[in-house]
């Protein structure tokens, strides 16, 4: 059994989308008090697992363990531009095998995205929240959707579901309409 609790991370914008279609996150999206959830929430975190192309930017992030998601390897594989980091291919290695080769310590796994990532892990059993933090404000039509049902469903359609029930939301910005709710099981 794993010994390990997956925590998803994530700000939308009002329609769903945590970049714009370039796959940038724009400063829309930015918020200090939301980055500050999140850096927490990762400073707690055994390990970061996310796409090749997302990545958090913070002062502590090189010091984090992470998994990268990529169809590049086949299995896990050191990444050459990381200390840090492991190359993991879910078609090849199981999630524990990848975390435990990282040599990641039992806890939270932090899962920051994208789309293909967040989609993968709703399917893991051991999905014990998500964090899903809104930008009142932002709005990106035709951007990058925080899972792939966005925006068929909302964000919140596709948690539930998946099983996860959402807590009571919080204001993390009144002034800037960020707004934070934990889904959990």
């Amino acid at each position: 059994m794993s010994s390990y609790r997956i925590q998803g991370y994530a700000i939308v914008s009002v329609d769903g989308m945590l970049a714009n279609a370039q796959g940038i996150m724009p400063d829309e999206l930015k918020n200090d008090a939301d980055q500050r959830f999140f850096s927490d929430g990762l400073d707690r975190a055994a390990a970061v697992v996310h796409g090749r192309h997302s990545h958090e930017g913070q002062p502590n992030s090189p010091r984090r363990l992470r998994l990268i998601v990529t169809r590049r390897v086949a299995a896990t594989a050191p990444d050459p531009s990381q200390p840090n980091a492991l190359l993991w291919n879910p078609s090849g290695a199981l999630l524990d095998d990848a975390l435990h080769a990282l040599g990641a310590p039992d806890g939270v796994v932090a899962v920051i995205g994208g789309t293909e990532v967040f989609g993968m892990f709703l399917r893991y059993p051991g999905y014990d929240a998500f964090h899903l933090s809104r930008a009142g404000h932002a709005r990106l039509p035709g951007g990058r959707p925080v899972f792939p049902q966005v925006p068929a469903q909302t964000p919140e359609e596709v948690l539930a579901d998946h099983g996860l029930k959402p807590g009571p939301r919080r204001v993390l910005d009144a002034a800037a309409e960020v707004t934070l709710v934990s889904w959990t099981r």
